[in-house]
């Protein structure tokens, strides 16, 4: 289980996906389980469609730095928000 939260108010999701994503020769590439790092943005929630009701999944914008990192925690700022994602311990 994943976890990923806007600071400013607490948007976002969870779910058992946690997916890295970026640019690479004019194709978009993906990392699955992945932890954040600069360069990629990142994809948190649901890996199947939940309902119309519900978001399946948060995506930020690319990562322009890491505030901080743990073994099962990130925080890091992208072009115009922070974030922190986490996994259970």
């Amino acid at each position: 289980m994943y976890s990923l939260r806007r600071q400013r108010d607490g948007v976002g999701d969870s779910g058992t996906m946690s997916t890295a994503l970026w640019v690479e020769d004019n194709d978009v590439k993906f990392e699955y389980h992945a932890r954040p790092r600069v360069g990629v943005a990142m994809r948190v929630g649901s890996l199947t469609a939940r309902s119309y009701q519900y978001q399946d999944y948060w995506q930020t914008t690319i990562i322009t730095e890491i505030i901080e990192e743990r073994e099962n925690y990130v925080k890091f700022r992208t072009g115009n928000s922070i974030y922190e994602w986490w996994t259970p311990e």
